[in-house]
């Protein structure tokens, strides 16, 4: 109805428009110009001639208009009359479609608000005419609400994070104070003793630097941000360097290494980064693998691709666990007293890296066998 109306009242304006227009030049040519275009045109468009009057019976001279001057004439107004009116109609047109393009936006952009501020239903606020809008809001919605749940998620990990950080601070701090202070007091205690209190008071010192190095770990993250230095990285010489100087923890773990690459593999990419990945994976491997197993270490190469996995045998990881280890701050090991893991950022990190180089990280457990899959291209 409002928009017949509108119609409507552009036809009458248009009209109103006209009819002034033809006013306006009746009193200009009538008063203004004051019969000089009637000279102009008596002088351009008539012609006197003799003719043969019947009524007379004999010859006159006849003053009458010049046709084809005339048609001409004609022809120029009906022409300029034309290409006015067509010129009033695109300009009403176009500040009418301005008008009407603002409004439409303005009522989308508050229906729009007012969907993404509410929990009304899109069907009950965007009329049929802005069905596509509806659709593509809905996904926005929920796209933004997962990534809301995703980084509070995130972000009461942390904060439990920090929070048993500074609880278990506590722990190693007070025995090194109370093993220290019985060294200060007792001095004459026995040699054996003495070096079993410090081998104790070491030992909780070094818990106290790992918890340390968690908390710096997380700043770390928040500061820094990944520049990549690619060049053509030898895969086979990195991974037997980086098994070396995992030896002492692999002992201690009673674990062993178990690689397959060709010796010649290459792929391009950031030496330093790379390396921080793999690391990354192979210390989560060691932490999680049962004693006296073998982690195996082997890589296949496809016309663009080079595929490398991480094998080792330990608890099986749970489905709903597995899909949420690559995520920032989130620990396999809920309870605080594993030593197992650290900051939760490990994997977070090796996952952020790997899409830098356009690659993939996934993982899989099954059977006590826990394998990471990492797809790098081979060239740049």
């Amino acid at each position: 109805m409002k928009s017949r109306i509108s119609k409507l009242f552009a036809i009458f304006t248009i009209l109103f428009v006209g009819i002034i227009l033809c006013v306006g030049l009746y009193y200009f040519v009538d008063r203004v110009l004051n019969g000089s275009f009637v000279e102009w045109f008596e002088g351009n468009y008539m012609i006197t001639q003799e003719q043969y009057i019947p009524e007379a019976n004999s010859y006159g001279l006849v003053r009458q208009p010049s046709y084809s001057e005339l048609k001409t004439l004609l022809f120029w107004i009906f022409t300029g009359n034309l290409v006015f009116w067509l010129i009033v109609i695109l300009v009403v047109s176009h500040f009418r479609a301005k008008a009407a393009v603002r409004k439409a936006v303005t009522k989308i952009s508050k229906t729009i608000h007012e969907f993404m501020q509410s929990e009304k239903d899109a069907a009950d606020l965007f009329p049929k005419e802005y069905a596509e809008i509806s659709t593509q809001m809905v996904e926005i919605k929920s796209i933004m609400r997962q990534h809301e749940q995703i980084l509070k998620d995130e972000a009461n990990r942390k904060n439990d994070l920090i929070a048993y950080l500074a609880h278990d601070l506590k722990t190693p701090l007070t025995s090194v104070i109370g093993y220290l202070s019985l060294l200060g007091e007792a001095v004459d205690m026995p040699t054996q003793q003495r070096e079993k209190y410090v081998n104790i008071t070491l030992d909780k010192a070094k818990r106290l630097e790992a918890l340390i190095n968690e908390f710096f770990e997380i700043t770390r993250y928040n500061l820094q941000s990944i520049e990549l230095e690619k060049e053509t990285i030898n895969l086979c010489y990195m991974m037997v360097q980086m098994t070396d100087e995992f030896y002492p923890l692999l002992q201690a773990h009673r674990n062993s290494t178990e690689l397959n690459f060709d010796e010649d593999l290459t792929l391009y990419g950031d030496a330093t980064q790379l390396a921080r990945v793999f690391n990354n994976i192979l210390k989560n491997a060691i932490a999680y693998s049962y004693p006296d197993t073998v982690i195996k270490i082997w890589a296949k190469r496809t016309d663009k691709n080079v595929q490398i996995y991480f094998q080792n045998k330990g608890k099986t990881i749970p489905a709903h666990k597995l899909e949420m280890i690559f995520e920032k701050f989130f620990r396999l090991d809920e309870a605080r007293a594993s030593n197992t893991g650290g900051a939760g950022l490990g994997l977070a990190i090796a996952k952020e890296i790997i899409t830098l180089h356009n690659g993939t990280i996934t993982a899989n457990s099954q059977d006590e066998l826990t394998t990471f899959y990492v797809t790098l291209p081979i060239g740049p």
